[in-house]
């Protein structure tokens, strides 16, 4: 059976999504869960995994730009154009709607590997919410209200941090910025002695960060063909899951892509791990308030994302390793979210979002 490059990219983006469901299963890799964590209860561990995840794959993806074997100015991370209004309106959506899931979308698929219900009504409604901010209503409130306010970096030849600061210091800095971005991630993460015992944390974090170099390896080089080029990218959870729930509705007339295997690949992933843990089980929403909270939720992320162009993945390492002004600003305005919805589901109103106790705990 011939295999055309579309099929070979995404035979990739579901091997690496095996990776990140192993390591989202097995590693307790999970952005929310390290917010979580950090926010409630002072416990850095999961957001030190989270750091060295990004360290590794910016110091790997930086040294393959500069080497001339990738070119990130191909992806949408590095326009010119910045749409900062949507990064931070999107991001702070998307972090209040993880909050209120309790997970991201690439956590969500994780959660379905583990018999996870409650997460194919999340996956649902995040995948139809974010073909609506695309291409449906929602979409049209979008240009019409936020894609307009752009700020332009077409004088530093796009968004890139190395290439803004180079503009304007008039140096040639090559690869130092970003690596000097990685080691001082990787530091961090790796100098506290409670990280480094807990060796799932720090295998899942490398792995990660590996994964995503390898969908930027296999969309950029595999993917060149120059009868069926690939958009360059590597690992997000937004669009590919609308993508995948359209894919799976017109099988026959639709072509696969390196997003549609990858979250395949998570889910995979995931079940293998919860069978390993022996954590397999079905479980559902406990009332319909719980219901409610993931749909909203759910929704809320679907629309954020795409306002954002990703999420926690998307733009927490993916477009970070490409060193992307988006990331930090997406981020910022996603932990800024999901500590406003966890204030008000811990309050059980929007006063808690604003109480200054609720913030004050020590992070």
């Amino acid at each position: 059976m011939d295999v055309d490059t579309a099929q070979t990219v995404a035979i990739y983006g579901f091997a690496g999504g095996l990776v990140l469901g192993l390591a989202a299963r097995v590693g307790r890799f999970c952005t929310m869960g390290a917010l979580e964590d950090a926010f409630l209860g002072g416990d850095k561990r999961r957001l030190r995994s989270w750091a060295l995840a990004i360290a590794v794959a910016t110091a790997l993806s930086q040294a393959l730009a500069h080497l001339g074997i990738l070119d990130f100015h191909h992806s949408i991370y590095l326009s010119s154009g910045f749409p900062w209004l949507g990064a931070v309106l999107g991001g702070m959506m998307f972090g209040v709607g993880m909050a209120l899931v309790g997970t991201c979308g690439y956590g969500t698929l994780a959660r379905i590997g583990g018999g996870d219900l409650r997460a194919v009504v999340t996956f649902l409604v995040m995948a139809v919410s974010a073909y609506m901010a695309m291409r449906g209503l929602t979409g049209v409130v979008r240009q019409a209200a936020i894609d307009p306010w752009i700020l332009s970096f077409e004088a530093t030849g796009g968004m890139a941090l190395d290439g803004i600061f180079d503009a304007f210091t008039g140096l040639d800095t090559g690869p130092a910025i970003g690596l000097l971005i990685a080691a001082s991630l990787a530091f961090w993460a790796l100098k506290d002695a409670s990280f480094r015992a807990e060796t799932r944390l720090v295998v899942s974090g490398v792995a990660v960060g590996l994964a995503i170099v390898g969908g930027w390896l296999a969309t950029g080089l595999v993917g060149s063909d120059p009868f069926a080029p690939q958009r360059l990218e590597s690992f997000t959870f937004v669009r590919p899951l609308g993508d995948t729930l359209v894919y799976m509705m017109t099988f026959s007339g639709a072509t696969v892509t390196f997003g549609i295997g990858s979250v395949v690949g998570v889910v995979a992933g995931a079940i293998a791990g919860a069978l390993f843990k022996r954590e397999f089980r079905w479980e559902a929403c406990d009332d319909v308030r719980e219901l409610r909270r993931h749909i909203v939720g759910a929704f809320l992320m679907g629309t954020g994302g795409v306002m954002a162009y990703g999420c926690t993945i998307g733009q927490g390492i993916t477009a970070a390793s490409t060193l992307s002004v988006s990331a930090p600003v997406v981020m910022i305005s996603i932990a800024i979210g999901a500590r406003a919805g966890l204030a008000w589901l811990i309050e059980g109103s929007l006063r808690g979002i604003l109480a200054a106790h609720a913030f004050s705990r020590d992070a």
